[in-house]
């Protein structure tokens, strides 16, 4: 699956390594190219996964506030519901577009 943001693939993983959580596609840490991720101050806490890291997706002026999302250190019941570790695994939304 990809991840693309203004025409350019900015997430690519095998679906097999992709983690599904409240319909959303969660890509494995090294399958993100870092480079179009700059971390947002944008305060979320999930009763259940906890605390998110937000990210702003783009490069230089072009920038879509808030568009990728994290949990760096989801809380350990979490983990046992999706029954996978996804700490640091990144989702998206909003202008990013996830395709198969």
């Amino acid at each position: 699956m990809k991840a693309i943001w203004n025409d350019q693939i900015i997430a690519e993983a095998n679906h097999a390594d992709l983690i599904y959580i409240e319909g959303n596609w969660y890509f494995p840490p090294k399958s993100v190219k870092s480079e179009f991720l700059s971390k947002s101050t944008t305060p979320y806490t999930c009763p259940w996964k906890g605390v998110c890291q937000y990210f702003n997706v783009g490069k230089d002026k072009n920038i879509s506030r808030d568009s990728a999302w994290s949990y760096p250190k989801p809380k350990p019941s979490a983990i046992d519901t999706v029954k996978k570790d996804f700490s640091n695994y990144v989702a998206f939304w909003r202008d990013v577009k996830v395709v198969e």
